[in-house]
């Protein structure tokens, strides 16, 4: 396992040049174009309902009229369809994203370049995926068919809801309905693991919000991660690849010492 992990790290080893050919090379496979990053702003207000939607959750916890709603929620689903069995929702959490990059392959382009929006993404799933893997580990809550005690909040309509932003971040300046289309996706995620009796209501509702807001979160501070790297030219309102960053001239990669995996790093200040 340690020698399986280790040869994956080298595959995603990350190094950085600020000679003129790295940046002739950038240039020429253009991955830069379409800069819209310093433009792109995120307002406060924007965080409410997502944050509204975690609180709800986290009251769910604490305050027993809200938790008796899981309750009848449930009891109501079982009424319903007491049968009711589905893996749909598996492939319904990861559908918003997948719509980003078919929207792209065929030609609807959306806000951001390849490398741009797939770094978000990877900000977001890495936000939403730690953040909800966390909360579960601290809450202890029992699922709904009592399989172990991981139910608060939802991963499946976290990582959901996180593609549901995606897409509309990436699209909504064409048309609103991609969000509408994303986020109907992400609660249809949520009402599967609900029927499926795997989640409470405010489990996926936390789940939701909590995706929602790793997006958002990505969005905001990917300008400022990708400054490390390729400096902001404030004249030009773009980001110069031609200039050195703070990570011009570094160095990471896998290394082995003393047969322990690890890191060796290198830079010239």
């Amino acid at each position: 396992m340690k020698k399986s992990f280790f040869i994956l790290l080298s595959l995603f080893s990350i190094t950085a040049n600020a000679q003129q050919k790295a940046a002739d090379s950038i240039s020429k496979i253009n991955i830069l174009k379409h800069d819209t990053l310093t433009t792109s702003r995120i307002r406060s207000a924007a965080f409410i309902v997502p944050a509204a939607l975690v609180t709800y959750g986290g009251l769910s916890l604490a305050v027993h009229p809200i938790r008796r709603i899981d309750y009848f929620v449930e009891a109501q689903v079982h009424k319903s369809d007491s049968s009711f069995s589905t893996n749909a929702e598996s492939y319904f959490m990861w559908t918003p994203i997948a719509l980003v990059y078919g929207l792209n392959l065929a030609g609807i382009h959306g806000k951001n370049n390849f490398v741009d929006r797939s770094a978000i993404l990877v900000l977001a799933t890495g936000f939403a995926g730690v953040s909800t893997e966390i909360t579960k580990r601290i809450t202890h809550r029992v699922r709904a068919n009592n399989t172990n005690d991981l139910s608060f909040p939802s991963m499946h309509t976290s990582i959901a809801f996180m593609g549901a932003e995606f897409l509309a971040q990436e699209y909504d300046d064409q048309s609103p309905w991609f969000g509408v289309l994303g986020y109907g996706i992400g609660a249809a995620t949520g009402v599967f693991r609900i029927y499926n009796r795997q989640h409470w209501f405010s489990d996926v509702v936390t789940g939701a919000g909590y995706g929602i807001i790793s997006t958002k979160l990505a969005y905001f501070i990917y300008p400022t991660v990708k400054s490390w790297f390729i400096p902001h030219n404030r004249h030009a309102g773009n980001f110069d690849s031609g200039k050195k960053s703070m990570f011009s001239n570094t160095m990471l990669m896998p290394a082995v010492q003393n047969g322990n995996p690890g890191f060796s790093f290198s830079t010239n200040f």
